[in-house]
C-alpha cells in the first residue's frame, strides 16, 4: 500500500462478512429500536424532496442540544463530509495531528494544501508548542482515533492563533459520559467542531453529522455544495439524535462503554497485551509483537481487528480493537492469548 492508500484505510476493510468485529468502532450492527422505528416512519415521505423547514428543524434542535444558534449549523452526510470540505476554507499551510484519524490528511492533500505532520508520541498527549506558528489550519480528534486518548479542552484551546482556524474532530466524544472535554458549547469565532452520529447511534449506513461554528466559516465550507446534500432520512436521524431523550441514551451507552471497557483493559493486560492508556474512546490500541502475524491468526480465528500502521506516527505492531460486551471481549483475549503464546 502506498500512502495515499493508507490514509483511506478504514476498519470496514479489515472487518470482512462473517467475522467477530473489532475492526469497527461501531455500536451493534444498527441503531436502536426506538431510532429504527422513527426512521421506519419517515419512509413513507421519501417521495418528497428534503425541505428547507425540515432541515432547519434538524438545525434548531442540533443548535438546543449544544446551546448553539441555528446559524452555527450545518447538517452533514457523515463527519466525512465535513472533512472533505475542509479545503474550502483556503489554507495555505494544514497542521495535523497524529496518530489520528487519516480522512482530513487525505482530503486536504488530494486539494493541494500544503499539509505538516505533527507526530505524537507515546503517552500521544497533546504538546499544542509542537504545532508550527505559521499553520493557519490546525486539526485533531478528541478524543482521538485511535489512541483513544482525551485532550484537556484548555490544552486544545491553546492552539488558537490570530489568522488560524481550528478544527476539532468529535465523533466519539458522545462516548464519553458529560462530555467534559468538548468545545461543542463554545461560540468561538475560530472553531469548528465536527460531530458524527454514525458511532454511538449505529447509523455508520446513513452518514449522519453535522459541524458546528461561525456562520462565516460554515458558509465558506458550503461553497460548490450540492443542492439537497442530505437526504430526508439522514435530516430526521439527527433530529432524532440531538433530542433530550437520545441524547440521555447515548450518555446511558456512554457509562456502559466505560465500563466495558475497563473490563477489557483488565483482561487484556493480564493476558500481558499492552494497552495505551489511559483510554477514554469506545476503542483501545494495543501493542503485540509481530502485528501483521497476529492480525493474519486471529483472522484465522474468525476475530477482525484494525491495523495500526496506517494511521501516521504507528507502526505495524500496533493494532486498535473496539470495546465490546464482557463476551466477545473474552473471545478476543483467549484468541490473542493463543496467539501470542
Amino acid at each position: 500500500m502506498d500512502e495515499r492508500t493508507d490514509l483511506r484505510h478504514h476498519g470496514d476493510i479489515d472487518a470482512e462478512p462473517g467475522l467477530l468485529d473489532f475492526a469497527v468502532n461501531v455500536r451493534g450492527d444498527g441503531p436502536p429500536e426506538w431510532l429504527a422505528e422513527r426512521l421506519r416512519a419517515g419512509i413513507a415521505a421519501l417521495g418528497r424532496y428534503p425541505s428547507v423547514a425540515d432541515e432547519d428543524a434538524a438545525r434548531d434542535q442540533v443548535a438546543a442540544r449544544h446551546s448553539r444558534r441555528r446559524e452555527e449549523v450545518l447538517l452533514l452526510s457523515g463527519g466525512a463530509e465535513g472533512f472533505a470540505m475542509l479545503p474550502r476554507l483556503g489554507s495555505t499551510s494544514a497542521a495535523l495531528l497524529h496518530p489520528s484519524f487519516t480522512e482530513p490528511e487525505w482530503a486536504l492533500r488530494e486539494a493541494g494544501v500544503p499539509v505538516v505532520r505533527v507526530v505524537q508520541g507515546e503517552p500521544y498527549r497533546l504538546d499544542p508548542a509542537a504545532v508550527p506558528e505559521s499553520a493557519d489550519l490546525v486539526v485533531l480528534g478528541n478524543p482521538t482515533n485511535p489512541t483513544s486518548v482525551q485532550h484537556p479542552a484548555a490544552d486544545v484551546l491553546a492552539l488558537r492563533r490570530p489568522g488560524r482556524i481550528l478544527v476539532v474532530d468529535e465523533a466519539f466524544a458522545d462516548a464519553v459520559p458529560g462530555e467534559p472535554e468538548s468545545l461543542a458549547g463554545m461560540s468561538l469565532p475560530d472553531v469548528l467542531v465536527l460531530r458524527s452520529l454514525t458511532k454511538t447511534f449505529a447509523l455508520a449506513g446513513l452518514r449522519c453529522g453535522y459541524v458546528l461554528g461561525p456562520s462565516e466559516l460554515l458558509a465558506r465550507l458550503q461553497v460548490g455544495r450540492a443542492h439537497w446534500p442530505l437526504g430526508s432520512l439522514q435530516v430526521e436521524a439527527i433530529r432524532a439524535c440531538c433530542e433530550p431523550a437520545a441524547v440521555e441514551w447515548a450518555q446511558r451507552e456512554a457509562r456502559l462503554i466505560e465500563a466495558e471497557r475497563a473490563e477489557m483493559v483488565e483482561m487484556l493486560a493480564a493476558a500481558g497485551v499492552s494497552v495505551s492508556g489511559p483510554a477514554r474512546g469506545p476503542f483501545l490500541l494495543l501493542r503485540v509483537p509481530d502485528g501483521e502475524l497476529v492480525r493474519k491468526k486471529l483472522r484465522e480465528k474468525g476475530i477482525a481487528v484494525r491495523r495500526g500502521d496506517t494511521f501516521p506516527g504507528l507502526g505495524p505492531d500496533h493494532v486498535r480493537v473496539a470495546v465490546r460486551a464482557a463476551e466477545p471481549a473474552r473471545r478476543l483475549v483467549a484468541a490473542l492469548t493463543e496467539v501470542l503464546a
